[in-house]
């Protein structure tokens, strides 16, 4: 049945989509059950104790699933900001679902949806709509954007790897606990100052966390505090401490003016660390064709 609602064309309508009151309360409260389940699991940093190993381990898986998230599902999926090759497109995708935040044809299909319409009725997640609170966390719990509008999407949809990945996405960050929990336990048999339990819950869960409140920032706070370098019909913002913890999104401003450009932060001083990484992947050939936004559109419309 899950297949078949995935594998069935989707337009906006669906997106939408009337359920019972039931089915609604259902999927609202799993999806609240998951949420929770995932920050109290956090709690164990009690129980496990600290470690500077651990700790490196949830900065480091941060800074990687978020540069799955940025550049992958969002600069690369939902907008096409750049190329790669077929497999490196499947190794963008893991990534971004290591993140656990939905496969990635769900969540590009959802965000083209948000710049149709941002901040307007239909926005999914605009604080301006329904308030911080559901433009932070509580719009993922909806049972109306549980499906994958796959008619937003119809050039990644394509393949069939894609596909599957959307639907087993859940798989992707389970493999990554397991791993987080068998590497602490090699390290401690080879004496460091770690174990399974220690990594388990500091290097998936806590970084975990992390990353969702990093990437939901740019839903709740980044269409009300910052600077509107740029007229774009809505209520984006730059914010350069939104830029930094989620390593160049907080430019939403400049985003929401040219949303294909792989660079959002538009000027030397606006720190982009995504964009940086592209730049390095595109020196040794692994993607290509960068886009940018073009001089006299970027010093056009600048308000003064």
């Amino acid at each position: 049945m899950a297949q078949d609602t995935l594998q069935r064309p989707l337009g906006a309508a669906t997106l939408h989509a009337p359920a019972s009151a039931a089915q609604s309360v259902a999927g609202t409260l799993r999806g609240w059950i998951f949420l929770t389940l995932v920050h109290l699991a956090c709690l164990g940093v009690f129980f496990v104790g600290f470690s500077w190993l651990a700790l490196g381990v949830a900065v480091a898986f941060y800074l990687l699933r978020m540069f799955g998230i940025t550049a992958g599902y969002h600069r690369y999926f939902s907008h096409r900001a750049y190329k790669t090759s077929r497999p490196f497109q499947f190794l963008l995708a893991l990534l971004g679902c290591a993140a656990a935040q939905q496969g990635p044809l769900w969540w590009a299909a959802h965000h083209r949806h948000h710049h149709q319409h941002s901040d307007k009725p239909e926005d999914i997640h605009s604080p301006r709509q329904r308030g911080f609170w559901h433009a932070h966390i509580a719009w993922i719990t909806e049972d109306k954007v549980t499906e994958t509008p796959l008619a937003k999407i119809p050039d990644f949809a394509r393949y069939p790897e894609l596909r599957w990945l959307n639907q087993y996405h859940m798989l992707v960050p389970v493999a990554l606990g397991a791993v987080c929990y068998a590497l602490g336990a090699l390290l401690h048999l080879w004496g460091f100052d770690t174990h399974g339990m220690q990594m388990l819950i500091w290097g998936f869960f806590v970084s975990t966390v992390a990353l969702y409140h990093g990437t939901f920032t740019i839903n709740s706070l980044s269409h009300v505090f910052g600077s509107q370098r740029y007229s774009t019909g809505d209520y984006s913002r730059n914010n350069l401490w939104l830029a930094l913890i989620t390593l160049g999104e907080g430019w939403h401003n400049n985003h929401h003016y040219y949303a294909t450009s792989a660079r959002q932060g538009f000027y030397w001083w606006e720190i982009d660390l995504s964009y940086y990484g592209l730049w390095l992947l595109s020196k040794v050939g692994l993607v290509w064709d960068l886009k940018q936004i073009p001089a006299h559109l970027k010093a056009r419309h600048r308000q003064i």
